[in-house]
């Protein structure tokens, strides 16, 4: 059945994102076309959204991320899946906080003086004054999340699988509390985990320092320290049991300066007897090796510090002074007792806090511990059977390197704003009770009814590493935590993967026997320009919510995709963002003129194959490939390399090619295939439009819903599949072949400066039959592709000039008539002009060369450049004076 197409509306004159972007995200929200639900009758396909904190601001990395997210979504949820992208905040322990107590601080207000529920209030309520602003920047880039189902990883369902993950792991014997050497940082008073520390190489000293031996006068044992402060804190000093340099003193007795103490050698094969003097100061309180050799040879734990790194009452003279301070009081007094030996500059790591970049302090203290060693196994195995994979595989290294050298996790943390600890100390005697649901009514041990629960809260990546599973419900077995879990992909930065992918596996792992996606996606760092990480610092930073102002999501999303590689770091360049704007227009442009030309004919629902040209085959062959190609490419996360393909076939074959080739066809009242033409127009920018759809959601909706105003939305159309009814092989080999043809001629017209304006007369010639009819199924629109004022196809020779102008392509040669190319009186002229122009020239430069004041005071370069003129010259005379011969016969 024939039906004329009507358009309900028509495209706007210009591209303008601003215009459409909000309303259309508006349309999708009302429709509920980001909500999943369960349904038995579709395949789920999952992906948890890295939970940004509550304290952000969109960033390019934000942006990136979340591109990459949607863009999978998008095309899962077109496949037919029941796709959820399950979105949320995280609340940020120490970044929030350190807002909180900011902002009392301009209010005058000091966090210790309101107390812990008063100063809980006040970031509870920060919280819902910002917590949203990240997620409605992120709805501004297009993100299709299922907004419905937002979480927070302190809300009640998420705090309640904090507190059961606890007390399962606890009674299990794999939560415990111990003394420990942690990372401490004296700026935020909080223990922070290894993954938050920086280690940056900074220049520092070794200080050699003598340490006497007991009842040997003038005999001393030379150690090397770069904290000489903690000298205070030593409880022996250690040697290589091997080193023979060393084995009398093994077991002896020293005196530690400045201390009135004495400390044994002891033999360790930690200590490398190859560095500095191969004798090792053993502190345990305040370094983590140490820490291990003091437990293994039952040393004494001395913290000669306070929680703000000023040295406490154990440290004698130097009690409350600064450590900084006191290594310089140390290290004097030292040296006024004859005992320092030397002091040597030296480049070392330095771990730093990465939030607030102070020096992290090692220090012994209770915390709350996880027992790594049995879940970094199966967090290992899940990798080598296959059950989790990385995307790139290079990824797998960095992983298996963080846990098989993972240490116990301090999860511990002295913040206020955070999952409080549930493990509750009676007043009496002191009974820990770890326990859901709040306070015990009374000590099982001594009866009393008195408990105060544990002042730290936990460490923010415990809960985010519940965050695949708790958001959908767990631990109550919820029909959502049946359907969608495991989820099929996380997509993450590399500089994550210990913080949180890590944490992530051994806890779905550990709580539900599965690990919590398939694939980690890896992406890299989105760059400046010059290759610099963007920072505050540096304030290179670019804010994605400007590029949008400017130029619209689609177009900053494109440029992000744009030879995005998996793992790779990108360069932002403000000219991509114009380029991808410019794809946008191209795309609005070629589409307002399809949909203008649709009133031209009756279209048909189907178009019979025998109706198609040569050429509209070829387009739909090409598109017919493209979703196959794409596809695959998705399929395997290759998101930037599917997005070239689409962005290729659109401007180059779509728009350079198929569009050019039909023109005349519509524009000629008499022409039988306009139908097929315009039916063909239509089908195949609906496919281009889906296959952009994930990467560029705005612009193809709006435009596929003007060509299709019976359909609701492009996001619930279907992924177009390959189909053997598109695959004309035969037909894409011939139009291969004229666009060779037109490449060939415009090369020759374009040396030779023949205007497009101008038309010549083109005989192809070939001695094979199909290629000669090759061009006469195409021949309408190679004679406007190649600029022909008539194409005439012939076997031989017979009839073409001496003087025509030959291209050759693969077994065909195209000839036009030279005359026709140009008007030869008129390039006679031209070419006098130019002779009488190089004459001037030549003479100048032979002059100044034939100079010989010139010549031996001229530098070097200047008589190189006038020499080379000449060459030049004299090249373009020779060839202008052989055309003038030639057209002057």
């Amino acid at each position: 059945m024939k039906r004329r197409i009507i358009m309900s509306k028509e495209l706007a004159k210009t591209y303008d994102p601003k215009g459409l972007e909000e309303r259309l995200y508006q349309k999708w929200m009302d429709n509920g076309y980001f909500h999943a639900k369960v349904n038995p009758d579709k395949k789920p396909f999952t992906i948890v959204m890295p939970p940004p904190n509550v304290t952000g601001q969109l960033h390019m990395g934000h942006a990136l991320d979340n591109t990459m997210q949607d863009i999978i979504i998008r095309f899962k949820r077109m496949q037919g899946y029941e796709a959820l992208w399950q979105p949320g905040t995280d609340h940020a322990a120490i970044a929030t906080e350190v807002k909180v107590i900011e902002k009392l601080k301009e209010q005058g207000i000091d966090k210790d003086e309101i107390g812990r529920e008063e100063f809980l209030k006040h970031a509870w309520a920060w919280k819902e004054e910002y917590g949203s602003r990240i997620i409605n920047q992120l709805k501004k880039l297009g993100s299709s999340a299922d907004w419905e189902r937002e979480r927070f990883t302190m809300d009640e369902g998420c705090s309640k699988a904090v507190e059961e993950v606890f007390v399962k792991l606890y009674e299990k014997g794999y939560i415990y509390k111990g003394s420990r050497i942690i990372n401490w940082c004296p700026v935020c008073q909080t223990s922070i985990s290894d993954a938050e520390v920086l280690h940056e190489d900074q220049e520092g000293h070794f200080w050699h320092i003598n340490y006497p031996v007991v009842g040997e006068e003038g005999k001393y044992v030379e150690i090397a320290t770069t904290r000489p402060e903690t000298l205070l804190g030593d409880t022996a000093v250690a040697v290589n049991p091997e080193d023979e340099r060393y084995t009398d003193l093994i077991g002896k007795m020293l005196e530690l300066p400045l201390t009135g103490r004495q400390i044994p050698v002891i033999a360790d094969a930690y200590v490398d007897k190859e560095f500095g003097t191969g004798c090792v100061k053993i502190t345990p309180a305040h370094d983590p090796n140490d820490f291990e050799v003091g437990k293994r040879h039952n040393l004494e734990e001395i913290c000669i510090m306070n929680d703000d790194a000023t040295i406490n009452e154990l440290g004698g003279k130097y009690a409350g002074m600064d450590r900084y301070e006191a290594r310089k009081a140390i290290v004097k007094d030292l040296d006024d007792l004859g005992l320092l030996v030397k002091v040597v500059p030296h480049m070392h790591a330095v771990g730093t806090h990465d939030r607030c970049k102070t020096t992290v302090e090692p220090m012994v203290k209770q915390q709350w511990f996880v027992r790594m060693d049995e879940m970094a196994k199966e967090a290992i195995r899940a990798l080598e059977d296959g059950e989790l994979t990385f995307v790139p595989e290079r990824f797998d290294k960095t992983y298996l390197h963080w846990l098989e050298n993972i240490r116990d996790w301090c999860i511990s943390r002295q913040l206020w704003w955070g999952h409080r600890i549930p493990a509750y100390y009676c007043d009496e005697c002191g009974e820990v009770v770890v326990r859901r649901g709040g306070a015990p009514e009374k000590c099982p041990k001594c009866g009393c009814t008195h408990f105060t629960q544990d002042e730290d809260t936990l460490d923010t990546w415990f809960s985010s590493a519940l965050w695949p599973f708790s958001t959908l419900g767990w631990p109550d077995k919820t029909p959502e935590l049946e359907y969608f879990y495991p989820t099929d992909v996380l997509v993450t930065g590399y500089d994550i993967i210990f913080f949180w992918v890590i944490r992530m596996v051994f806890s779905g792992l550990e709580q539900t026997g599965k690990a919590p996606f398939h694939h980690v996606l890896i992406h890299g760092l989105v760059r400046d320009s010059q290759g610099r990480k963007m920072s505050k610092s540096l304030g290179n930073g670019i804010d994605p919510l400007e590029v949008i102002d400017k130029y619209g999501a689609d177009a900053l999303r494109l440029t992000l995709m744009t030879g995005n590689a998996p793992g790779n770091d990108m360069r932002f360049y403000w000219e991509r963002v114009e380029a991808s704007r410019n794809f946008a227009n191209k795309i609005w442009n070629a589409s307002r003129f399809i949909m203008m030309n649709l009133e031209k004919a009756e279209i048909p629902e189907q178009m019979p194959k025998e109706s198609l040209t040569q050429a509209d085959k070829w387009i739909l062959s090409k598109v017919n490939a493209l979703a196959k190609d794409v596809t695959d490419n998705m399929e395997k996360f290759e998101l930037g390399i599917a997005v070239q393909k689409v962005y290729d076939f659109i401007w180059e074959e779509f728009c350079d090619w198929y569009i050019e080739m039909v023109k005349p066809r519509l524009y000629s009242d008499t022409d039988t295939t306009k139908a097929a033409a315009l039916w063909t127009l239509k089908a195949v920018l609906g496919n281009a439009l889906k296959l952009l759809h994930p990467y560029m959601p705005f612009i193809t909706e709006e435009i596929y819903c003007t060509l299709n105003p019976q359909e609701e939305s492009i996001m619930i159309a279907s992924w177009p599949e390959w189909t053997a009814e598109w695959d004309f092989a035969a037909e894409e080999t011939a139009v291969e072949v004229i666009k060779e043809a037109v490449r060939a001629i415009r090369n020759v017209r374009s040396s030779m400066n023949v205007p497009p304006s101008r038309k010549a007369k083109v005989f192809v010639v070939s001695e094979k039959e199909e290629v000669r009819s090759i061009f006469e199924d195409g021949k309408v629109f190679f004679a406007t592709l190649g600029y022909a004022s008539e194409v005439v196809i012939q076997a031989d020779k017979a009839g073409i000039g001496e003087d025509a102008v030959s291209a050759v392509i693969h077994e065909a040669v195209l000839y036009m008539p030279f005359a026709e190319l140009v008007d030869i009186e008129k390039e006679i002229e031209r070419l006098k002009k130019e002779e009488e122009r190089l004459t001037k020239e030549l003479a100048r430069v032979n002059g100044m060369l034939g100079n010989e004041k010139f010549v031996s005071r001229a530098p070097e370069a200047k008589i190189a450049e006038e020499k080379a003129k000449l060459a030049k010259y004299t090249d373009m005379m020779n060839q202008v004076q052989e055309r003038l011969a030639h057209l002057t016969k």
